[in-house]
């Protein structure tokens, strides 16, 4: 990511890519480099062919809770949001107050009452652009090989979905950056941008857009999460209250057209191959601790067994001592 997330943001004019994108890829040379293209080539097409296959056809449009730009092979990057922007003629502007969830309100349904969550958590969630993120991981030794060639063999190549398989990859830290779609004309925000780079190496591990979205099957509005790559992977996250006033998102839906992950492609000019992963599952819980500090506890597993451990700690920017006192109040304010 460009600028971390205790500098100062860019104006609409400079964008998300001002700065030069320091991460790089290199494969390695000779006989290894034959070899890695090989791999490479065989996961990528294994997965483009199994969505095609199995996948469901949708025309473009007939479903609009599916609807998300598609990526296109090769590399995603930072420049990601410029790309969209320019498709789709929408401005980008980065908000220093800017939040993943406008207005937490939206995620109301039958079984879920946003006022029953920790304010705090709200106040992030209306206003993530104000927050430092650290990051702590842990990596199964089950998942560990199948991570590795995930992230060796795909995400390298496209700088996406860059997950951090050694503890040291996060031990500098995650840069956090909002970034905004608007639609000049009626001046509202089409896509949420949700930017963020493992400042050890300046890869991209998550370039994604946010949005709330009504999906079939569940019965309360549901944390849509598209990250295009060659096509696009969508996660719909159902919200989940607890008693202590935490918060959670969990995308174990059981079927299609329920909350879970989503692997789409193009096939052919007005329609999508869809492919519903039942086996993949999220889950995010985020709360207040003892200590009054905001913390989000995130596992990601497949077949049943966890893959991946993250550990994120978000904290008032020094730079925003406004924002910091307002978090402190709604933490003070709820523990009385």
């Amino acid at each position: 990511m460009p600028l971390s997330a205790n500098t100062a943001a860019p104006s609409a004019k400079t964008g998300p890519n001002a700065v030069a994108d320091a991460a790089t890829f290199s494969r390695p040379a000779g006989f290894l480099g034959a070899i890695y293209t090989v791999v490479a080539f065989f996961l990528e097409e294994g997965i483009n062919a199994w969505v095609h296959l199995t996948g469901k056809r949708i025309r473009s449009g007939d479903q609009p809770w599916l609807d998300a730009p598609l990526g296109e092979k090769g590399r995603i990057g930072t420049a990601i949001y410029e790309r969209i922007a320019e498709a789709e003629h929408l401005e980008s502007r980065v908000p220093s107050n800017a939040g993943l969830i406008p207005d937490f309100n939206a995620l109301r349904g039958p079984s879920f009452d946003p006022s029953a969550i920790h304010p705090a958590i709200r106040h992030f969630y209306e206003h993530a652009a104000q927050y430092h993120l650290d990051v702590w991981t842990e990596v199964s030794l089950t998942g560990r090989f199948f991570l590795w060639l995930l992230v060796e063999f795909i995400s390298r190549r496209m700088d996406q979905l860059n997950f951090p398989i050694s503890s040291l990859e996060v031990s500098r830290g995650m840069s956090s950056q909002i970034v905004q779609l608007i639609d000049p004309q009626s001046n509202t925000i089409k896509y949420t941008g949700w930017l963020r780079r493992l400042k050890s190496s300046g890869h991209v591990i998550y370039a994604g857009l946010y949005s709330t979205v009504r999906v079939p099957g569940e019965e309360n509005p549901c944390v849509k999460v598209t990250f295009p790559c060659r096509g696009t992977a969508n996660v719909y996250l159902s919200p989940v209250q607890h008693s202590d006033g935490s918060f959670g998102l969990d995308s174990s839906g059981s079927a299609f057209g329920r909350s879970g992950f989503y692997r789409m492609i193009a096939s052919g000019p007005d329609f999508r191959r869809v492919r519903y992963v039942k086996t993949l599952h999220e889950l995010f819980h985020v709360y207040v601790d003892a200590e009054g500090v905001l913390r989000t506890d995130h596992k990601v597993s497949f077949l049943g067994i966890t893959i991946i451990r993250l550990h994120y700690k978000m904290t008032p920017l020094p730079a925003q001592p406004a924002s910091s006192e307002r978090t402190h109040e709604l933490i003070s304010a709820s523990t009385k």
